[in-house]
């Protein structure tokens, strides 16, 4: 199917027939904090600080977390990671959407929107009446991603953290 490239010009999106979401194992910590610590500093100019928030929300989700309401889940193509989202327990109500990351040559390929279904999904069907996520402004893809899935930005204000003057976002979905 036709698409947009980076460019904004027409090009081709790849089939991701063989990617796969299989659920979050301990195992891919390392592989996540290093994935979101080099590509926000590459990309947002993030500095050292992001890298350990990712390993503490890791930590605990691996030591904490409730297989019945909590999930987590990376995108795999022939043995090579190419993202995760993970669903968590913000309250009884509330399901909160954390780590969503997509390395660079799985976006643009439909694989974000997989792994948003697949959260929203799971949060459904565990019976939670809505989602919750915190992002950055500077993330339009995925924000545009959400609001497509018909999530609703709740709120917006300015911030300096991780080194840099962001614009930080609410997001929430209701089921």
């Amino acid at each position: 199917p036709a698409s947009l490239n980076r460019m904004g010009t027409p090009g081709t999106v790849r089939a991701m027939s063989n990617v796969i979401l299989r659920p979050f194992e301990p195992a891919d910590t390392d592989w996540l904090v290093e994935r979101h610590s080099t590509l926000y500093a590459r990309d947002e100019g993030f500095d050292d600080t992001f890298g350990p928030l990712v390993r503490s929300i890791l930590d605990a989700f691996c030591t904490e977390h409730d297989p019945a309401c909590e999930q987590g889940w990376i995108a795999v193509e022939e043995g090579q990671r190419l993202g995760s989202i993970f669903c968590v327990r913000l309250d009884a109500e509330t399901a909160k959407l954390r780590l969503f990351l997509l390395v660079p040559e799985a976006r643009g390929k439909g694989v974000g929107r997989r792994l948003l279904e697949r959260c929203m999904g799971f949060a459904r069907d565990t019976g939670y009446a809505g989602m919750q996520l915190w992002t950055h402004e500077s993330h339009a893809a995925a924000c545009a991603l959400y609001r497509r899935a018909g999530w609703t930005l709740t709120e917006s204000h300015s911030v300096r953290s991780f080194g840099q003057d962001l614009v930080e976002q609410t997001w929430i979905y209701r089921f």
